[in-house]
């Protein structure tokens, strides 16, 4: 009996490094080509008319389903002046926004941070955030690592056929690897 757990532990030890760089491998390669984003096109889904938290107008630039999962890119076109996203926290997605347009008040942490064009902010995971857009318009590259299921969450939000009630909006964002913790920011007047 003890050799045979013996045996099984050796197969497991021996094994060992073969997974791991089978697991590396799949890390590291990618199927498929290259692919070209036109200025003013979204990738798969077209231009995303989001319901809810704003009106703003997304455009896959990179999915997650290019990355296996680890890293997807959009461009947001904001209309909603005065309006942004509650504060939230992603469990396991670091974000970056680099404003092309416009002006944006953001809280991260306790932090709170005016951009304008040309800026970036990182929000690292775990870090409660929002931001506001102050501008009439404005636009956003915004990258996320890992993809995580903001593109789903973008695409849910644009499907409805209604404007979601805040419990709409908590459920969307938790279905969504999100969680809402408070309102959105407030512009100071």
């Amino acid at each position: 009996m003890k050799r045979g757990k013996f045996i099984t532990a050796m197969i497991a030890l021996a094994t060992t490094p073969f997974i791991a760089k089978a697991q590396a491998h799949k890390n590291t390669t990618r199927k498929g080509k290259s692919f070209k984003i036109s200025a003013g096109e979204g990738r798969i889904h077209g231009h995303i008319q989001l319901k809810g938290v704003n009106s703003n107008v997304l455009d896959v630039k990179v999915s997650g389903s290019d990355t296996n999962g680890d890293l997807a890119i959009f461009e947001q076109t904001s209309l909603s002046q005065g309006k942004g996203t509650p504060l939230h926290v992603h469990a396991s997605q670091d974000e970056i926004f680099h404003v092309l347009e416009g002006a944006y008040y953001f809280q991260v942490g306790t932090e709170k941070f005016n951009l304008t064009q040309g800026d970036s902010i990182f929000l690292p995971r775990k870090v409660p955030h929002a931001w506001t857009q102050v501008s009439a318009k404005g636009k956003m590259t915004v990258i996320l690592q890992p993809a995580g299921k903001l593109e789903n969450f973008f695409i849910t939000m644009a499907a409805l056929d209604h404007e979601p009630s805040p419990k709409e909006i908590q459920k969307i964002f938790a279905d969504n690897g999100m969680q809402v913790l408070g309102p959105p920011l407030v512009l100071d007047k």
